[in-house]
């Protein structure tokens, strides 16, 4: 397995160039953009074509793209990898061609589904498409044995427009699959957040889908505009600052939400994933110490012994606004746990897929560091 990467600079071209063992005999490239207008992007994808005839291509818009141990914006980031042994198959659908998120989710499980399949890698677009939904619908049409992580697109803090690449094509309302097929593959896996729940536990009263109206009877973005106050006007992007720590009734699990957008007219909040009406649910904050422990415990769980190993990054664009100047530190210490040698690709999104706290069951988080570390034996 070997790894390689390149940027695209100022004149829209990549660098270093994407050839010989880096290009024409890579199996797979992971695209992952910031700040970049798509018809850049599409160019600088025709370009990599050329160069990477074999390689399936794979990519997303971000908050943020992570190469190596650099946090970089307003740039398009490639990284190239051949396996020796891994094959690869890719599977790409569109929400408008299936009745739900649950049945696009079956369509890309039968389009994956062999007897080899050990790991499953999803990127989605991140505003269009329920991501509690495709993870759960992933994990039921997919068998227990294979592990499945990924993440949502993102815009920066706009929340106005996502997508994602399958080979040359940008899509909207969409998402991409990546199947890895081989037992000579091993797969490492972490997520943590490091978020701390503050405030009394409130009761979602009113609320369907991903939309929130009232917590204990009472309006729910009121209460964020009274915890936010005079960040309540930067609101959704301010929300990040502030996700909720959220119990299903009956359950026992919890998992982090975050905002994605609002109707002040209607006063509801748009949450990252579902928010069912009688589950338990309280506001989270977090500090820079908190959030480096979160990324640190992730990457001791995702960590695999050996060299050549690629380490594929999805964190939160909220957890990026809250470390600001310092989140090349989550990096770091990401890198810093894991083998030395390990390469380090990804980007900041709107969701992240992993499995639960137990680490079995696939579902939709927000608010943490998600490592998936991909290995070759040999």
């Amino acid at each position: 397995m070997k790894t390689t990467q390149t940027r695209l600079n100022s004149h829209g071209e990549w660098e270093p160039a994407p050839t010989g063992t880096g290009g024409h005999d890579a199996d797979l490239a992971l695209v992952f953009w910031s700040d970049t207008d798509e018809e850049t992007v599409a160019a600088s994808v025709r370009a990599l074509r050329s160069n990477c005839p074999r390689a399936i291509i794979l990519g997303c818009s971000t908050g943020g793209v992570i190469s190596g141990r650099a946090f970089l914006e307003n740039t398009v980031s490639a990284t190239l990898v051949s396996f020796a042994d891994t094959r690869l198959k890719s599977a790409v659908a569109r929400l408008q061609d299936h009745a739900d998120v649950r049945a696009l989710s079956r369509t890309l499980a039968e389009s994956l589904f062999a007897p080899e399949l050990m790991h499953v890698f999803v990127l989605s677009d991140g505003l269009a498409i329920n991501g509690c939904a495709l993870a759960s619908g992933l994990a039921e049409f997919l068998p227990s044995t294979v592990k499945i992580t990924g993440g949502l697109a993102a815009d920066g803090e706009r929340f106005e427009h996502t997508s994602i690449l399958h080979e040359t094509q940008i899509l909207s309302a969409s998402v991409a699959c990546l199947g890895f097929y081989g037992e000579n593959l091993e797969i490492g896996q972490g997520s943590r957040g490091g978020w701390v729940p503050f405030g009394p536990e409130r009761l979602v009263t009113e609320s369907h889908d991903n939309v929130l109206l009232e917590l204990d009877g009472e309006s729910a973005l009121g209460l964020y505009e009274h915890y936010l106050g005079k960040h309540a006007k930067n609101l959704p992007a301010s929300g990040h600052l502030f996700p909720l720590h959220l119990r299903e009734a009956g359950g026992s699990n919890w998992v982090v939400r975050t905002i994605l957008g609002l109707d002040r007219q209607k006063s509801a909040l748009f949450f990252g994933g579902e928010i069912p009406r009688g589950a338990t649910v309280r506001l989270m904050r977090g500090n820079m110490d908190n959030l480096l422990d979160g990324a640190q415990e992730a990457a001791k769980q995702a960590r695999l012994d050996g060299n050549n190993a690629l380490a594929i990054l999805v964190s939160c664009v909220g957890r990026k606004m809250l470390l600001k100047q310092f989140v090349e530190e989550e990096i770091e210490v990401v890198a810093q746990n894991l083998e030395p040698g390990t390469v380090l690709t990804g980007f900041y999104s709107y969701g992240e897929i992993a499995g639960d706290e137990t680490g079995e069951s696939c579902c939709l988080h927000n608010q943490t560091m998600t490592i998936t570390v991909l290995r070759e034996r040999g």
